[in-house]
């Protein structure tokens, strides 16, 4: 299991309203956009942008960062030896699978495999 990539969150209103700004500071489109239950997302750089209402976007603020991994079984396992704990079980989302977990030192994260198209668009581009 491999950690192939990290995004700090960004918790705002509105997506068009974000975007613009993150576009420049990175000199980058976003890799994702995409609804989830009840909010947005935008992946641009090294930012996961959250939007929708707050009430909607406290639902998933427990978690400090999002990390995407090459093996979320293989993930769990190691959480779980180190004496994490799981607050969301794995959950089949649109880009892969994810887990909520909070280590024993209390952070909350995070955690997602992508599925295989996105990890070779975004991560392994065809160069």
């Amino acid at each position: 299991m491999a950690v192939l990539k990290t995004y700090a969150r960004l918790w705002v209103d509105s997506l068009d309203d974000a975007l613009p700004l993150l576009r420049t500071l990175t000199g980058a489109e976003p890799d994702l956009r995409l609804g989830f239950e009840s909010i947005e997302l935008a992946a641009v750089g090294d930012f996961l942008v959250i939007a929708g209402p707050a009430g909607e976007r406290a639902r998933y603020a427990h978690a400090s960062a999002t990390v995407v991994v090459t093996d979320l079984a293989e993930l769990r396992a190691t959480l779980l030896a180190a004496g994490a704990v799981i607050t969301t079980p794995e959950t089949t989302s649109p880009t892969g699978r994810f887990l909520y977990a909070r280590h024993a030192d209390g952070a909350e994260v995070e955690y997602v495999e992508w599925t295989p198209e996105l990890v070779r668009r975004i991560i392994r581009p065809a160069g």
